[in-house]
Order: C-alpha cells, then sequence, then structure tokens
C-alpha cells in the first residue's frame, strides 16, 4: 500500500509546482481530475486528440518517479437538467477513453441522482421510506434511470479496460455499501467504489466493518477524516446543511486524517484493506478548512506515512 494525492487541492499551480511540492512528503502516486466537480488543470480531456502531448505528460511523471492511481471525474450523469446529465456523462466517457490511454486502470464517479421525473430542473434524494411517495419514487430512480445508464456506461468502461470506482455520498443513489453493492450487483464487477471513510463517519457507518461487506468491490481509497461534534450533534442531528465554512455550529467537519480519528482506528483500516485484498493508494484528499493546504497535506503524509511503512515491515516479518 502507498501514499498518494488528489490533486485538486493544487489547481492553482502548476503540474512542476505540484511534484516539487509532494515529492519530500514522500508521496510519488497521484489522483488527477479531469473535470466535472473537481478543478484541476494538470490534465486535459483534449488530449485524447493530441498524442504528442499525452505522451510528453506521461513521460514527465515516469521521469519523475510519479505514478497515476486514477482518473477523477466526480459528476452527476443522472442529472434531471438534461445539459448537465449529458454534458457529466461525456466527461465520464471521455475520461474511461482517457485512462485506458495512460494505462490507468481506475476511474472514480458518483453514482449520479435524477429527479423526480422527466421533467424535472433538480434532483430529488431522500433516505426515508415515508411518506410512502418516496419509495415509488426510489423504485422509478433505480429502475428507470439508474440501473439503465450504469449498465451502459460500466460496458463501455469493461470495454476499454477500465473500471469504474463510486464515491459514496450523500444526495445521490449510492451513498452506503448497500447501494453501493445493489448497483454492483445490477451493473456488474467493473462497478466498484472509491472508499472514503470520511463520508462513512457522519453517516454512523463503521468504515472498517463497512470495508469487510465491500470486499473485493473496494477500487480506490481516498484517506480524509471526519470530526463529529456531539456539542452540536444531540441538538440537531447529524444531517447538517450549514456552510462548511461555519465551522464552529457544524455537527460535523471533514478533518485531515489523525484529526477526527487517531493512530488507532487509521491502523485498523489499512489492516482491514489488506485483509479484503486492497493493496493499491490511500489518496489523502485535503478538505480541512481549518488546516492550510501545505499543512493538512504535510500532517496527512506524514501520518500515513509512517502506518504504511508499519505494515510493510510487518509483512517483513511474516514473510
Amino acid at each position: 500500500m502507498r501514499v498518494g494525492v488528489f490533486t485538486a487541492l493544487f489547481s492553482k499551480l502548476s503540474l512542476d509546482e505540484v511534484i516539487g511540492k509532494i515529492k519530500p512528503l514522500g508521496i510519488h502516486t497521484v489522483e488527477l481530475g479531469t473535470g466535472n466537480y473537481p478543478g484541476d488543470p494538470h490534465i486535459k480531456l483534449e488530449w485524447l486528440k493530441n498524442a504528442g502531448k499525452l505522451k510528453e505528460f506521461k513521460q514527465k511523471l515516469d521521469d519523475e518517479g510519479i505514478s497515476i492511481s486514477a482518473l477523477s471525474s466526480h459528476g452527476n450523469p443522472l442529472h434531471p437538467n438534461k445539459q448537465i446529465g449529458s454534458a457529466n456523462a461525456e466527461v465520464s466517457r471521455k475520461t474511461i477513453q482517457l485512462a485506458e490511454k495512460l494505462g490507468v486502470k481506475t476511474v472514480i464517479d458518483f453514482s449520479g441522482c435524477p429527479g423526480d421525473s422527466d421533467s424535472a430542473k433538480f434532483p430529488s434524494w431522500s433516505p426515508t421510506p415515508w411518506p410512502p411517495d418516496y419509495l415509488d419514487l426510489l423504485k422509478w430512480q433505480w429502475e428507470k434511470k439508474a440501473i439503465p445508464y450504469w449498465k451502459k456506461h460500466a460496458k463501455f468502461a469493461e470495454d476499454h479496460g477500465v473500471r469504474v470506482a463510486i464515491e459514496m455520498h450523500p444526495g445521490f443513489l449510492v451513498y452506503n455499501p448497500e447501494t453501493m453493492l445493489r448497483l454492483r450487483s445490477e451493473a456488474g464487477k467493473a462497478v466498484g467504489c472509491n472508499f472514503d471513510p470520511s463520508h462513512m463517519f457522519w453517516q454512523g457507518i463503521d468504515p472498517c466493518i463497512a470495508i469487510r461487506a465491500l470486499g473485493e468491490a473496494v477500487f480506490h481509497c481516498h484517506a480524509k477524516d471526519t470530526k463529529i461534534y456531539d456539542v452540536n450533534t444531540r441538538v440537531n442531528g447529524v444531517l447538517d446543511t450549514k456552510p462548511y465554512s461555519d465551522e464552529i455550529h457544524r455537527s460535523f467537519l471533514f478533518r485531515t486524517v489523525g484529526y477526527g480519528h487517531g493512530r488507532e482506528f487509521w491502523t485498523d483500516m489499512v489492516s482491514t484493506l489488506q485483509m479484503v485484498g486492497y493493496d493499491e493508494v490511500l489518496s489523502i484528499e485535503h478538505e480541512d478548512s481549518l488546516m492550510s493546504i501545505d499543512e493538512g497535506l504535510g500532517k496527512a503524509a506524514a501520518f500515513l506515512n509512517q502506518l504504511v511503512i508499519r505494515e510493510k515491515l510487518k509483512e517483513m516479518w511474516w514473510a
């Protein structure tokens, strides 16, 4: 297992500047955003038509000893606004094609969320079975929108030698292990998950138990923590629509690894990932509003590198 970084946090820096920042931290693996929600200028989909530029980009990374763990195109291909949905789906398709050309096996995405009808303008998401309208809506969304799209999209990915890692995120149809495994059962084994423990914590899900349930469906892993603030959750619960900038009043905040849960949890998570056969990347995603990018990334890298080295030494001892 190795430590990587999602470079969207360095959207204002050049690729050379990014490399200059991460290598001293012991990071030699990057996750690159191609469009939709992540803004990342370091790789461009138009390079699909420019073999020379693509070769130059790959050669630069190779020369620096940098590998690519995944390309990310987090979007909503099921958005009821057809202009948005189609545009997001097209970015996802081109990202798969780009991954194939770069020899990258994993593309990260969201499952998407439709509206309440073909004429809707906005997505409609509700994790409740009552009033019963919501169950009827959920059945329609899965059967008429999500399953047809993902069967076709998974086949497209498979044909290009790529697999799609869905990030389980509330607001989309796939937000927990149960919904993740449902989509995988419908779309096939080219669909798995990008496991981000930060989105499990605030839903009350134990990430290590979730990993055991997901097993071989874990394709990629984000390293991001969550701090739950009981002083607020005991009043208003964990469903919180206040801006992330309103830190002191929120029920939870995304934090740098180690600032929501300590070493014991993260050691257990790394070990559990190994138990289910995952030996890929822990891709640091910095979304900690209480730390600068450099501080948050530096602390996360130092913390995780110690855990990964510890696991490697254990493997050597057992060997």
